[in-house]
């Protein structure tokens, strides 16, 4: 009887070990399957990247890349061979230098800005301790290239800030209104091609005798630099928007008179987004323009930023003075290269989420 229960007990063991073993089994199985399915996703994900799509970005990229290193190249070439009364035209490898001797003035300029204000607060604190009166100063050492940088790009944010507000509203009234367009496009046509040069005397005795106060809030200057900018920039935002909101669908007029909205309802929900991307265009043509010409208006206005640098640097006539001046030529580029990709964004943010 006990060898009976014993055989039972050994046979369903072995039963359940059996089972075990086929459990393990497919465990097994399925976790090599799960192995399997992911690296076939895995390769299946990787059939989706095109070689083209590589190819046609390296193309892309290639092409623009080349065409800079073959310039460099013959500029590097080409300079040497060039004489003029400061020397030979400097080469990239000359500006470049330039470039980092510039940065590293700006690094001193800050190391020095930094011990001014250290060296005020320990007087004030040694004022403060004998009972006697604190004095504030402001550090007045020469502007650096960066900081020329900042007031260039300050001065055409004003310019441009101000020739919008004054060119939007009125090229929407010329858009929707014949007879104020009729009245003002000969205005505009005659004002539009004269030279920043031209406007720059007029300006200056205006402002001159305008801001009489002694300690202005903005400098002379820059007033002037910023509103001869605005001179110059407004008529290509005037025009652009003014033709945006006469190209405005006659349907969508006519609903609006059926729906009997007001003068400013049918200006914000059908004019303004209608003609929003040619706004947009306008004011990108007007922001480059603006910053061409910044530069001839900071040479005559004197404005601390990149016009009088390069003006100082020709004046200086050293021999750095050459490479200096086309290293700020390539800055101007890229920087007006940068603004010109910033409205370029905004215009397509701005054509995608129209409403209408």
């Amino acid at each position: 009887m006990a060898t009976v229960i014993a055989d039972k007990f050994n046979s369903n063991t072995e039963s359940e070990n059996k089972v075990s073993n086929n459990e393990a089994g497919d465990d097994g199985r399925t976790t090599e399957k799960a192995a399997l399915a992911t690296k076939a996703a895995g390769a299946g994900r990787m059939k989706y990247i095109d070689p083209k799509k590589i190819l046609d970005w390296l193309k892309g990229l290639g092409a623009p890349a080349f065409g800079i290193l073959a310039f460099l190249a013959l500029w590097a070439v080409l300079a040497p061979q060039v004489d003029t009364s400061l020397g030979s035209l400097p080469g990239p490898v000359e500006v470049a230098g330039q470039g980092v001797a510039l940065f590293d003035e700006w690094s001193a300029a800050q190391d020095q800005k930094a011990e001014f204000y250290a060296a005020q607060d320990a007087r004030n604190a040694a004022a403060v301790e004998s009972g006697g009166q604190t004095r504030d100063f402001q550090y007045s050492g020469p502007p650096t290239f960066l900081d020329q940088i900042w007031t260039s790009l300050a001065t055409v944010a004003l310019g441009f800030f101000l020739a919008t507000i004054f060119a939007v509203p009125i090229g929407l009234i010329c858009g929707l209104s014949k007879t104020f367009n009729a009245a003002i496009n000969p205005l505009i046509q005659i004002m539009k091609p004269v030279s920043p040069l031209a406007w720059l005397p007029i300006v200056t005795m205006v402002i001159s005798a305008t801001m009489t106060d002694p300690d202005p809030t903005l400098p002379k200057s820059f007033v002037i630099s910023a509103i001869v900018v605005m001179l110059c920039s407004l008529w290509t935002t005037l025009i652009n928007t003014a033709i945006g909101a006469a190209s405005i669908d006659k349907d969508l007029l006519n609903v609006g008179k059926v729906l009997r909205l007001g003068w400013f309802a049918k200006l914000t929900r059908l004019v303004l987004p209608s003609a929003l991307p040619y706004i947009f265009t306008g004011m990108r043509l007007s922001l480059g323009v603006g910053w061409m010409v910044l530069i001839a208006a900071e040479m005559l206005a004197q404005n601390p930023g990149l016009g009088k640098f390069v003006w100082d640097e020709f004046q200086n006539g050293s021999s750095q003075s050459l490479a200096r001046i086309m290293f700020a030529v390539i800055v101007i580029g890229l920087i007006g290269f940068m603004l010109d990709r910033v409205m370029m964004l905004l215009q397509n943010l701005a054509s995608r989420n129209r409403t209408v």
